[in-house]
């Protein structure tokens, strides 16, 4: 018997082998698009999980009520540390605080000098507590007592093998920002890829005074975003209740104006990756939404692709018909006739699952670049991807497979051999109809959401910043001594194409914020809202392009002495004329702190990215805080030569500086582009996603249109014999599917309405949803369409009638 099935089917596929080929490219493409996004979906989720307590291991993150938006820091207060081990003694050992090295350099002296640069990420102060709450594989070295004493280290095993190679690098001493020494105590396994902690450089934190923190050990109001504290709850306890124990917490050590601003919220480990309002070290956040999403557009592809299958089937079961009459009144029941044509089905899908492996296998190195995800976490040889593999091939095999079984084993022997069985005007008809609205309506979804997502990210990478970011180039400036960063500024200034130089704390946008309260005038409290500090030299505005709008600059000095605020900063003073403020006087931190002057106001620049308001911002003089060396280059660079000489000059200058340091530039824009990265993941995928949904869809119509000229060639023949013309024939086959794809753009329009205006919610500064998007992409869609129906219906109005009405 199943040698007979197994004899049958290929036949019924060789017969029909253009629709076999049509149904196995689509399955293909679509269970490949499953499998990939499957895995995507599967490092994503895995994030975090592979610490043994993650579900009870909370991150504690501070909220600024006085904010009108969403203000959520991940910095605390360095003495909250000792406080919380004070008041709660029973998470003594399991409340610990990893202080971030924003980007350091480390020297690692062996048989000869060796300077590394090391980025956000890698370098942390760490407590011997933190290897009691993260899960670690130790090489070498004891977990207790490995960062215990000052000047300790330890290592990942990439870090280990990156700075003395081979050798063992116990007992071993690197040097961090020139100014410290640490000897290697341990040795751990690399952290995985999927870790919202990847620090590989791990020096104890009991040396973090000498090496120097940003904020006082006893400031309650100063917070560093990389100093962060963890702490895992016992499983009698919720964060909910421990949340409400914080509240006294921040009363009993804090200023009752400050208490009154803050509280503290405990945020899931296994959440960290997940929350973009916060972000992580990794520098990687994935909204749960972005997930989701994924896993629906994957569905919607695969359905895509049954749909295909489905369409064909029905559309050729009168072919089989007699097939079937034959088998019923040889004894075969309708179950028998099902598992028949379920298993040519599983045979189809079967075949289509591995050639879908092998062009998944192909595609991973490139959608790991479009997904920015590291190629080697994504394996394809792995029991749970195997195990999905098998699931979706049944399941495929039912959603391609049961109808058309059902209706192939539903025919009447009589009818049936009689070839009595008709297709048109029957409930079959009105399924593949309804079938391909089903899959434009899909596709014309992604293509939506495809021009949006364009038409933001234009928008994003042409917005008025105000500011100029074109032609600047960034330096990041370590420590400096006296008259260091004027001798570099003298060297670069005499370089040709140089237009202006200027040192700050940060570029104008910014995601690394100094944040600080003030006290307005004789106000005898902080104002209700706080303000992002932008120290700077006064080359800073003819660097960036910045316009004073009221007041002058102020006065070149290495301290603080006076301020230029920006406009947002009047208009939550509540001043309508940026001149009103001129004079007015401010004192940081609060009433008691010296004041300073207000002698100039800049036109609103955004000091974040696009996701954010404008926030108030004052920008003055502070040596100390210089760490950044904006180039303003003229346009005439003599293309990419000319670039790189210029950049290698500005290398020797920067090196004879600092030469104990290593040299690192960027270019402006492009350190702009990073803050849109989820975005243009997302535009990416949702591009290639709907470009692959219109292929399979497009398949599967012309599959259709080709089975109906073929079914109505005498018909066509004796059109043309009464004088039917070629654009009469072309319209015969073309009118019924524009009326499909228009019906499906009705459908699709208000769900991708919905989806992109949610999307579009992230970001304060965006563009409309304008009608022209949805009238462009039914456009795009009729064209699609009549393009894919016009080969068989322009082959169909060419045939000679004679050849046509002698067909049947």
């Amino acid at each position: 018997m199943l040698k007979s099935y197994f004899t049958t089917a290929l036949r019924a596929l060789r017969r029909n082998w253009n629709y076999t080929v049509i149904n196995i490219v689509g399955l293909t493409f679509g269970l490949a698009c499953c499998l990939i996004l499957f895995l995507a979906i599967r490092y994503e989720l895995s994030y975090d999980q592979h610490h043994a307590n993650a579900d009870r291991t909370y991150r504690l993150i501070t909220y600024n009520k006085r904010s009108k938006g969403d203000d959520r820091n991940v910095g605390i207060p360095l003495p909250a540390l000792a406080a919380l081990r004070n008041d709660f003694p029973e998470l003594k050992h399991q409340i610990t605080m990893a202080y971030e090295v924003y980007g350091a350099l480390l020297r690692v002296s062996d048989h000869k000098a060796s300077k590394f640069q090391e980025e956000g990420g890698v370098i942390a102060f760490v407590e011997p507590e933190y290897f009691r709450l993260f899960d670690f594989q130790w090489k070498a070295g004891n977990p207790a007592t490995a960062v215990k004493n000052p000047n300790t280290v330890v290592l990942s095993e990439r870090m280990a093998h990156k700075y003395f190679g081979s050798a063992d690098p116990i007992g071993k001493t690197i040097r961090i920002e020139n100014k410290m020494d640490f000897v290697v105590t341990g040795v751990v396994q690399t952290p995985p890829v999927t870790s919202s902690l990847p620090f590989e450089v791990l020096l104890s934190f009991t040396s973090l005074k000498q090496y120097g923190a940003n904020g006082g050990w006893d400031e309650w109001g100063s917070t560093y975003s990389g100093a962060q504290i963890y702490l895992a709850l016992p499983e009698t306890v919720a964060s909910a209740q421990m949340e409400r124990q914080l509240v006294p917490f921040i009363r009993k050590y804090m200023k009752p104006d400050d208490a009154k601003a803050i509280q503290y919220e405990l945020q899931p480990l296994t959440n960290i990756h997940f929350d973009t309002r916060t972000g992580n070290s990794a520098n990687r956040t994935v909204s749960r939404q972005m997930i989701w999403s994924m896993a629906l557009i994957g569905l919607f592809v695969l359905i895509t692709a049954c749909v295909n299958f489905i369409n064909l089937a029905t559309a050729q079961a009168i072919r089989r018909a007699k097939e079937v009459g034959v088998r019923k009144v040889l004894g075969s029941s309708r179950a028998q006739l099902v598992r028949q044509f379920l298993g040519e089905t599983g045979f189809l899908t079967t075949l289509a699952v591995g050639l879908a492996f092998l062009v998944a296998n192909l595609a991973l190195p490139y959608v790991s670049e479009l997904l920015d995800i590291k190629a080697s976490a994504l394996v394809l040889f792995d029991p749970v991807v195997i195990s999905f593999i098998f699931l979706l091939t049944l399941l495929t095999t039912v959603l391609s497979g049961f109808y058309p079984a059902l209706v192939l084993s539903g025919y009447q022997p009589v009818l049936a051999l009689r070839g009595k069985v008709r297709m048109a005007g029957s409930s079959q008809l009105t399924l593949r109809r309804s079938l391909i609205v089903f899959q434009f309506a899909i596709s014309q979804m992604l293509i939506i959401g495809t021009i949006i997502a364009y038409s933001q990210m234009k928008y994003v990478r042409t917005a008025d910043l105000g500011y100029n970011k074109e032609a600047v180039l960034t330096i990041p400036v370590p420590e400096h001594k006296p008259g260091q960063l004027e001798n570099l500024k003298a060297k670069l200034a005499i370089l040709p194409n140089v237009k202006s130089l200027s040192y700050g704390l940060s570029v104008p946008s910014s995601d690394g914020n100094w944040w600080t309260s003030f006290s307005y005038e004789n106000e005898p409290k902080p104002a209700d809202f706080s303000v992002v500090m932008r120290p700077a030299d006064t080359s800073y505005f003819s660097t960036y392009g910045l316009k004073l709008i009221a007041g002058r600059m102020y006065q070149p000095a290495d301290t603080m002495r006076e301020f230029v605020v920006n406009e947002s900063f009047v208009k939550k003073m509540g001043l309508r004329d940026a001149r009103q403020i001129l004079g007015k006087y401010i004192a940081l931190g609060g009433p008691e702190n010296p004041k300073k002057q207000i002698v100039g106001v800049v036109k609103d620049f955004n000091t974040f990215s696009l996701h954010q308001q404008t926030n108030a911002c004052l920008l003055t003089s502070n040596r100390g805080a210089y760490n950044v060396l904006g180039i303003k280059l003229s346009t005439q660079q003599g293309g990419t030569e000319g670039i790189s000489g210029f950049i290698r000059e500005v290398e020797t200058s920067w090196n004879a500086t600092f030469p104990d340091f290593v040299f690192s530039y960027e270019f402006l824009d492009q350190r702009l582009a990073n803050f849109y990265k989820s975005e243009e993941r997302m535009y990416s995928l949702f591009r290639l996603l709907a470009g692959i949904v219109i292929f399979i869809g497009c398949l599967g119509l012309y599959g259709v249109v080709a089975f109906m000229a073929e079914s109505r060639t005498k018909e066509v023949g004796i059109r043309k014999v009464l004088g039917a013309s070629m654009t009469h024939i072309f319209g015969l086959f073309s009118l019924d599917f524009v009326r499909l794809v228009l019906i499906a753009l009705v459908l699709a329009s208000p769900v991708a309405w919905y989806v992109m205006d949610k999307w579009l919610a992230d970001f304060p500064y965006k563009v409309d949803i304008s009608w022209w998007m949805f009238a462009l992409t039914g456009v795009l869609a009729v064209a699609i369409a009549l393009l894919t129906v016009s080969f068989q219906s322009i082959k169909s109005a060419l045939m000679n009638p004679v050849k046509s009405l002698r067909s049947e």
